[in-house]
């Protein structure tokens, strides 16, 4: 007779993504996510089937948390430049407000798997695409209404956005310094045109 799951299955994955937010893939042990988790290595590997199993799962997560509504929030219609800046400014606050200077596990990934894992690369890359996605519609439409310039393509305005973004999470874990990353999101805004 199988053994039924003795925990619950997301609190475990959102404590993993924490752990690996916090100490990267390679930083965070086995025993590490065992400790955050409070489940047994053998339940973990039975769950998961592996470390690398829990990554997964908990860049789904990260996605679910952070990406989506994320996307969600650009596509509400609001007006372009305003929106932009309310987006980008949100993520400083949150950078501000995370007195654990956790990575972004997305730029995490990026740096620490991508070259190595094709399933972690797919990940990161579809994340990314989602979110230039929403940017790219968002410039497009700001170009139109006359709040942003022309003269670049709304596609690499997005881009620009994205780095924008996944610098300000990299700065932020170095500094979180509300009024020096505020400076940055105002600059990048300015450089829209």
């Amino acid at each position: 007779m199988a053994r039924v799951r003795e925990f619950d299955t997301d609190t475990a994955v959102e404590a993993a993504m924490n752990a690996f937010r916090t100490k990267g893939y390679e930083g965070t042990s086995v025993q590490d996510l065992v400790d955050a988790t409070g489940v047994g290595r053998g339940s973990l590997y039975a769950a998961f089937g592996s470390k690398e199993g829990l990554y997964l799962a908990a860049m789904d997560r990260y996605r679910e948390q952070y990406a989506l509504p994320l996307v969600e929030v650009l596509r509400s219609g609001a007006p372009g430049r305003e929106l932009l800046r309310e987006v980008l400014v949100a993520a400083v606050d949150e950078i501000a407000r995370d007195g654990s200077r956790r990575a972004c596990l997305i730029v995490g990934a990026a740096m620490e798997r991508v070259a190595h894992d094709p399933r972690v690369a797919t990940h990161v890359e579809s994340t990314t695409a989602l979110l230039e996605d929403a940017l790219a519609q968002v410039v497009a439409q700001a170009q139109a209404d006359g709040q942003v310039s022309g003269k670049r393509d709304a596609r690499d305005l997005a881009r620009y956005l994205v780095v924008t973004m996944h610098g300000l999470r990299v700065m932020g874990a170095i500094n979180p310094d509300r009024e020096a990353l505020t400076a940055v999101v105002d600059a990048a805004l300015d450089a829209l045109g």
